[in-house]
């Protein structure tokens, strides 16, 4: 078996910042500002999309995002799972429930959101309050919305920092709270290094295992 090369990340990323992808992950960024300053309905929409993307396709996600936008806020559940089911969504009918059960909060999300401290403490929240968010989809929601710092962790992100040296790959499929936490304040110190929010850290590890800028 051939040994898988090892990545140096802070001079990957410092070529990536002095290329084109520059230009769409600062592109990138001011639409997710823009989004945070849009209306509840908006948002929620935002919140739904990160409902939806996990442990599923991001780009297929989106896909849907873009056909549903208005109902997700005015369908019913079992409305809901039809049409995800129609698009091809993996989880139609847990997610068409985790969608119904959050649209209690949809009308005041984006007051609630800019009530806490911090986005850290929002997270938290999102976590214990909206059924089908862990960290890592309250952390994607949260700089969906314009909000820079909180690490969006899954295992694209785990193996390339295994591959980096960064870290030993974690054994099992399991992220905890500590891990999360812990694996956040390490890309917090890459991002450092680099000159990065967290938010744009993770566009450019994206770019790094994807070739692509998604959201």
């Amino acid at each position: 078996m051939s040994e898988v090369r090892k990545v140096n990340l802070t001079n990957e990323i410092e070529l990536l910042k002095n290329s084109p992808v520059k230009k769409t992950v600062d592109a990138r960024m001011k639409e997710f500002e823009r989004v945070g300053r849009s209306s509840s309905e908006t948002i929620f929409s935002e919140l739904c999309f990160c409902i939806l993307t996990a442990n599923f396709n991001a780009e297929r996600t989106i896909k849907i995002q873009q056909e549903m936008k208005q109902e997700f806020a005015a369908s019913t559940q079992e409305m809901l799972a039809r049409r995800l089911k129609q698009l091809g969504h993996r989880f139609p009918n847990a997610r068409a429930k985790y969608i119904f059960e959050a649209r209690k909060f949809a009308k005041g999300l984006k007051k609630k959101i800019h009530s806490f401290e911090n986005e850290r403490i929002a997270r938290e929240w999102l976590v214990e309050n909206v059924n089908g968010l862990g960290f890592k989809e309250a952390s994607h929601f949260l700089r969906n919305i314009g909000f820079k710092n909180v690490a969006i962790i899954d295992f694209h992100i785990l193996d390339l920092l295994a591959r980096s040296r960064k870290m030993k790959k974690l054994k099992g499929k399991i992220l905890n709270k500590k891990n999360y936490l812990r694996i956040e304040e390490l890309l917090e110190e890459i991002g450092e290094k680099c000159g990065l929010s967290l938010a744009e850290l993770d566009l450019y590890l994206w770019f790094l295992e994807t070739g692509k800028v998604l959201k």
